[in-house]
This record gives structure tokens, sequence and C-alpha cells, in this order.
């Protein structure tokens, strides 16, 4: 059973992270866009790891993320409005009621990409409660999530949830799109 859950995530990730043909971009001419490196590794027996470069614009309402593979092709997309979020791959386009759930079904865990786009900026999200870390550890817990921003002057966030399994991203926000 483990074997099979460990092949569905690989599927999953693979539909994510592999292919090379063009999706266009979801955001449109002038949209602020945060791009970088993102990592999200689930641990699980086995482990679950995925990494792509990214481009994230809009905000938990409406907006789009893009990965890339290292040489730059398109790998996935997602776009999402109230009521909507679709996730497209080169040959493939699923469409789902919500972020949250496009989230869960592409990765096989919930993970707060609402809230993604405040965390990459070093703030909590305003749709939820917060709670500082100590002085000495710069960043906050949220939805369960501890969101260390010990290295964001270098562009650095990383968020971890302890409960089972345990998920870590971890974001390398490019200097230039750093708003």
């Amino acid at each position: 059973m483990r074997r099979r859950a460990s092949l569905g995530f690989a599927a999953a990730a693979l539909a994510l992270l592999a292919g090379c043909a063009s999706v266009a971009p979801p955001h449109g001419a002038g949209a602020p866009v945060l791009s970088g490196r993102l990592s999200v590794r689930v641990e699980s027996d086995p482990a679950r790891v995925m990494s792509a470069a990214f481009e994230l614009s809009g905000d938990e309402r409406a907006g789009g993320l893009v990965l890339t593979s290292p040489i730059g092709s398109t790998l996935a997309q997602a776009r999402w409005t109230p009521g909507e979020a679709v996730l497209e791959t080169p040959g493939s386009r699923t469409t789902y009621p919500d972020l949250d759930t496009l989230a869960e079904r592409a990765l096989g865990e919930r993970v707060p990409l609402a809230a993604l786009f405040d965390w990459l900026r070093g703030r909590p999200w305003p749709g939820a409660s917060s709670r500082s870390l100590p002085a000495d550890d710069p960043g906050f817990t949220q939805l369960g999530w501890r969101v260390a921003l010990g290295r964001y002057s270098e562009g650095w966030v990383e968020a971890r949830r302890e409960a089972s399994p345990a998920v870590t991203m971890r974001a390398r926000i490019d200097p230039a799109s750093t708003p």
C-alpha cells in the first residue's frame, strides 16, 4: 500500500514537474510577480520531494503559479479565480473548486497556498491568526506551520508543518522580484 501511495505521489509530481511543452503564463502583463525556486518535502515512507523554479502572481483570490524545469520549460501552471482553480500540464487540464483542493490533489497534502503570497513577502497572512516566534528567531507560526525568516534578507523563506506527515516548503526569492 505504501508503494502504491508513493507511486501516486510520484505520478502527481511528474505531472507537475515533467514534460516540456509551452503553456501560456497565467499572469497578465504588468502583474506583480514573485519568482524563485521552490521545494516541497513530505516526510512519509518513502519521503516525497519536488522542486522547481516558480513565478507566483496575483493573490489568494485570483492569480497564477507557473512551475518550470531547470532548463526553463514550463512544467505546470495553476490559475485561480473565485470558485475555480485550474491545473494545466502539457497535454492535461484539471479543474478544482478552489486553490486548497488543487494543492491537496496535486501535492497529496494540504498546503496553505493562499497564505504563501504573504509568507513569501515575510509577513503573516491576514486571513488567519498568527504568533511571533521568540525575538532571537525571526518568523511566526500560522495555520499549524512555523514560518522561519532568519535568512529572509538573503531571499530565503522556510515553512514547516510538524503534524504528521511533516511537510517542509523552502523558497528562495529572486532579488529582482522582491516587492
